[in-house]
């Protein structure tokens, strides 16, 4: 009886064990390390999340519509945190097929298995009456049935979680324990990694993970042990740390506000991405105020910007109008300023940062900005293309040639000695001691310099322009002498590093190549200034051919740089205009040369391509070429002129007559720029079209009027193809065009 009471107690100790492939639980995982460079928390941490995405859902351990919401990511500068909750704490098992020789390689003629079998079986574990024959689309096949057991999740993690840590793309990293180390952003001091409360016993580079992490750097506990998500934040923030970004970047922008009370009509200046940065700058943020001298507000507001926003990561305060006010907020990583200390040594820092923009304020106008030009003989710009002042001498010729064609068609703005003086200073601040020590203010300083110096405005601000736009967002030149200098620096780096394969790849892009081009469009589109485009990048190869180093650019070299043009253009209008891709092939298939042309016909199909006749009409279009490029095979190519005499059929007459009458119509609208006008015209075609594909035949077996026939059509194609490509559009076709064909 007391065996038979151990006995029962074990099998009631045996069914209590919980069922894991149905039971969840939560994962944390922390990476702690130094400090990681602002600008890449975020990305990192989208990373964890995808990568993490992807292991979970190979391993089935999340389900799979649900697995983006299961998963959190977001860094601070001392870690990278992933929170996934709802992971299955065991595989569920799963049973899979596998598939062996074929049937009659595995069996002879007698039924019996062969040695392929006996191997197959062998190899697989199981008896010669585990196999059986499946078919398949190659036929029959021997085939087994194997049940797997599924593994543990902590198991699975422990695999996974130091790959994903792996597998997170750096701009650069580094190795920390031997040269051939893993390597990470920033070397590893702590790896925090938790499912249902339990560690995972994962490792990398030789730190173990467990259930313990790091408060702030000077105001938190170094060994802090945490159970999972539930108190991990907490725990956290106890300890200065605010690990979600959201919560500091709130902290911050609540603090300014409370800062600014103090200041009355003034607010802080909206520097271009200082808030996030500052947020990824600081695992507890507090915002202290200081001042500043006054007599430094005598300096231009971009050089003290820049100091402030760039250099110190200090935010400008400035009143209504948009003037400085001799004030600064810093956002520090401490919880507080009590004694003013931080403050003070924030306010000595500026101070000697602003006194060296005095300083270099003062020395660089000591000679005209035009005098720094030949130091720029000495500056490489691209070891094949020369130097800086190589790269003046194509942008003079270039801004000359463009403002000579502005003036030429009307645009009195075009001041082409303007234009050559603003290219012959816009490099030259690259040489001085400002710009030397603020990269960041290159053109902007020339700017400064040159109306301090007092060259005329439109010059100084054309060199103060000439870099914009630097994105979509970015405004561009606000001159058209701007206008000229900037496209002629852009259109010469393209021309020029095509010319010697510098390329951008996927991954490689150091002359900010595909930026100019898009510059390039943004101008060009904006300005509404009609501008050959094939015309314009010969003008910048003959440049570059007939100025130091020259260096040829060929025709196959113009049309690459013509096509990048083309792709910016077509990525701006359909990803910032809204267009479609299709209406913007159809525009540009009948000529993007003039890109304020060809998008004021992508309007114009945009505009009508929902009316009545116009998507049957494209889809005839279509018909029409499909024919074209079939006879084209057997030798008529639809180029030839029309006989009407051979025009037998009713209405192959009439759609002659129809396509003659709209086609001067159109004309005439076209060549007003009436684009819309014009296309509503051509859709008029729409019932002639249909009734010539409804009573002729085009593929007859007489070859002359087959011909004209093919004439008719190609030369209807040619004829009203000018403004777009109808047969590029895949509009929906209305029901009457989608009615079977009677010919082909």
């Amino acid at each position: 009886m007391k065996s038979r009471g151990k006995v029962s107690r074990a099998i009631s100790k045996k069914r209590a064990v919980p069922d894991l492939t149905r039971a969840t639980g939560d994962l944390l995982f922390e990476i702690g390390c130094e400090e990681i460079p602002a600008g890449m928390i975020l990305k990192a941490s989208q990373e964890l999340k995808a990568i993490l995405a992807k292991h979970l859902s190979a391993h089935r351990l999340v389900d799979e519509p649900t697995i983006q919401a299961s998963i959190e990511s977001f860094g601070a500068p001392r870690r990278l945190i992933a929170i996934v909750r709802n992971i299955q704490l065991k595989q569920e098992d799963v049973s899979r097929e596998i598939t062996g020789p074929p049937k009659s390689v595995a069996y002879d003629n007698m039924g019996e298995p062969t040695r392929a079998a006996e191997s197959f079986a062998g190899k697989q574990g199981v008896p010669l009456s585990k196999l059986t024959v499946v078919n398949t689309p190659k036929g029959e096949f021997v085939a087994v049935k194997q049940a797997v057991a599924g593994r543990l999740a902590s198991e699975i993690l422990a695999e996974v979680l130091p790959q994903a840590i792996q597998e997170i793309s750096w701009p650069r990293s580094m190795y920390w324990t031997g040269a051939n180390g893993p390597r990470f952003i920033r070397p590893i001091r702590w790896i925090a990694a938790l499912l249902d409360g339990k560690v995972v016993p994962a490792s990398f580079a030789g730190v173990r993970a467990g259930n313990r992490t790091e408060g702030h750097r000077f105001l938190g506990k170094k060994n802090i042990v945490v159970s999972g998500p539930e108190d991990f934040e907490a725990k956290l923030k106890k300890n200065f740390v605010l690990c979600r970004p959201e919560a500091r970047r709130q902290k911050i922008d609540a603090e300014i506000r409370r800062a600014l009370a103090k200041y009355k009509g003034l607010h802080a200046h909206a520097g271009a991405g200082l808030l996030e940065l500052t947020t990824y700058l600081n695992e507890y943020p507090t915002v202290i105020a200081g001042d500043f001298d006054p007599a430094f507000l005598a300096l231009p507001d971009e050089i003290l910007l820049t100091v402030m926003r760039d250099h110190q990561k200090y935010f400008g305060i400035e009143n209504r109008d948009g003037e400085l006010a001799p004030h600064f907020l810093a956002v520090i990583n401490l919880a507080a300023d009590s004694k003013g200390l931080v403050r003070s040594g924030h306010e000595r820092v500026l101070r000697a940062r602003f006194a060296d923009a005095q300083f270099f304020w003062t020395t660089d106008q000591k000679k005209r900005l035009g005098d720094y030009l030949p130091k720029l003989s000495h500056v490489t710009y691209e070891s094949r293309l020369g130097s800086y002042a190589n790269k003046v001498e194509r942008m003079r010729a270039l801004a000359r040639w463009l403002a000579e064609q502005w003036f030429s068609s009307g645009v009195t703005q075009g001041d082409v000695a303007g234009s050559d003086r603003a290219a012959e200073l816009a490099k030259c601040d690259l040489v001085t001691e400002m710009v030397h020590e603020f990269p960041e203010l290159q053109g902007i300083v020339g700017g400064l310099y040159a109306r301090a110096q007092g060259e005329p405005e439109e010059i100084s601000w054309a060199v103060y322009d000439h870099y914009k736009p630097l994105g979509l967002e970015d405004p561009i030149p606000r001159n058209l002498t701007g206008c000229a200098v900037a496209l002629a620096d852009k259109l010469d780096s393209l021309i020029a590093c095509f010319a010697v394969g510098a390329i951008p790849t996927g991954s490689s892009d150091p002359f900010a190549l595909r930026r100019a081009a898009l510059g390039i469009v943004k101008i060009v589109l904006e300005q509404k200034i009609s501008l050959s485009l094939s015309a314009t990048v010969s003008a910048a190869a003959k440049a570059l051919r007939e100025h130091a180093p020259k260096v040829d650019a060929s025709e196959a070299v113009q049309k690459q740089v013509l096509d990048f043009l083309l792709e910016r253009a077509r990525f701006i209008l359909r990803e910032k205009r809204g267009f479609a891709y299709d209406e913007i092939n159809a525009a540009f298939a009948a000529g993007a040369d003039d890109l304020v042309d060809a998008v004021e016909r992508v309007e114009a199909v945009r505009a009508i391509r929902s009316t009545r006749n116009f998507a049957p009409l494209a889809a005839a279009f279509k018909r029409i070429r499909n024919i074209l490029e079939k006879s084209a095979k057997g030798g008529d190519k639809g180029q030839g002129s029309v006989k009407k005499e051979l025009l037998r059929e009713p209405a192959e007459l009439q759609l002659h007559m129809v396509a003659q009458k709209i086609g001067e119509e159109a004309t005439e609208r076209k060549r007003a720029r009436k684009y819309r006008e014009a296309l509503e015209k051509i859709s008029g075609l729409r019932p002639a079209v249909d009734h010539f594909f409804d009573k002729v035949l085009v593929m007859v077996e007489e070859e002359d009027i087959r011909r004209n026939r093919i004439a008719l059509l190609g030369n209807l194609l040619k004829e009203f193809s000018t403004i777009a490509d109808f047969s590029e559009l895949a509009a929906e076709e209305s029901n009457d065009a989608r009615r079977p064909a009677t010919q082909t």
